[in-house]
């Protein structure tokens, strides 16, 4: 007979405490968690870099740069929506977790608004 796994659900804030452009680490897991409120969307990804463990929801955010459509020019888009490590600068995007320049990921975690509150489910 199988047992089901109750998921874990942790309320990180109101609503309204977590305005477009605000982050809050959770104190859940080993080494916590990041939520992130990036246009409106929340998303969630563990407090660690798969690189060389560094915190990695203490780093800067930052965007996407690309090539121009222009020879030697760069095009700079969807701001604050990466994270940047603090320790060795490895970038990843936070909604999927997906490293810029390497095939790996950071956890990410489902993150939900029941009743006003920002709950993150999983962590812990």
């Amino acid at each position: 007979m199988k047992t089901e796994k109750k998921q874990t659900r942790t309320v990180v804030a109101r609503v309204e405490e977590m305005p477009p452009g605000s982050m809050c680490i959770v104190p859940v897991g080993k080494f916590g968690v990041g939520v992130y409120n990036i246009n409106g969307e929340f998303s969630a990804i563990v407090n660690y870099c798969p690189h060389r463990g560094g915190p990695m929801c203490v780093g800067q955010l930052t965007g996407e740069t690309k090539a121009g459509e222009k020879p030697y020019s760069l095009e700079y888009s969807r701001e604050d929506e990466f994270i940047k490590c603090p320790w060795h600068g490895w970038e990843f995007e936070i909604a999927s977790g997906k490293a810029v320049a390497a095939p790996v990921r950071v956890r990410t975690y489902e993150v939900v608004v029941e009743d006003g509150h920002v709950v993150l489910l999983g962590a812990g």
